[in-house]
């Protein structure tokens, strides 16, 4: 991992989230990222699982959440040869407010007063983006309805991004449009973790 780029992230303050972890636990509810409140208990914890491939990057979300993660990333066998790499934060009230914005009756859904910022909007496309060719590039939105896409289409607007919803078989995603790209790899890309700029770079 690049040390410049990583040590850049290693101060988090204790108690009350900083604004980067906030933005970290909000772009990965969007993508991958899980929060629940287990039975009988009163706040909420976050689940950051990826595969082993991306190690640096579950590396990367523990070091800003390191004061309120349970334990260190640890390996777990998945579905087929799929190697899972996890791991949970402790309860947090203020986590416990992002399940009440993200979430409708258990569900994930994109909150009407969603704002996104770049932090935000990088952490959700290394966990939801994806690249085919140069220049088509696209967040894997298929878990929600088209109405919340389009709140994410109005939210990516604020900065000039002009994205569509994307037919994928059955499902929709959301597509950003080949003009906005260059403002968008421009917004997001000192965010970026070094393993995933093959996501964002030409």
């Amino acid at each position: 991992m690049d040390s410049i780029w990583y040590n850049g992230y290693m101060d988090n303050a204790v108690g009350s989230l900083t604004q980067l972890q906030k933005s970290l636990i909000a772009g990965s509810i969007l993508g991958d990222g899980y929060i629940r409140i287990a039975p009988g208990r009163k706040d909420a914890f976050l689940e950051i699982n990826h595969s082993y491939q991306a190690k640096e990057y579950v590396d990367w979300k523990y070091v800003v959440l390191k004061n309120i993660a349970g334990s260190r990333p640890k390996m777990r066998e998945g579905n087929g040869n799929r190697i899972a790499y996890r791991f949970y934060t402790r309860q947090h009230p203020e986590i416990t407010e992002l399940f009440r914005q993200f979430y409708v009756d258990k569900k994930k859904t994109v909150p009407a007063g969603l704002i996104l910022d770049p932090i935000m909007m990088a952490v959700w496309f290394m966990d939801d983006g994806s690249r085919c060719r140069s220049s088509d590039v696209y967040f894997n939105t298929q878990q929600f309805s088209y109405e919340e896409q389009q709140r994410l289409i109005k939210n990516l607007q604020q900065f000039d991004i002009e994205a569509r919803v994307n037919r994928d078989k059955e499902y929709l995603r959301l597509r950003i449009l080949k003009s906005s790209l260059p403002k968008f790899r421009s917004l997001i890309r000192e965010h970026i973790v070094p393993s995933m700029r093959y996501k964002i770079e030409l």
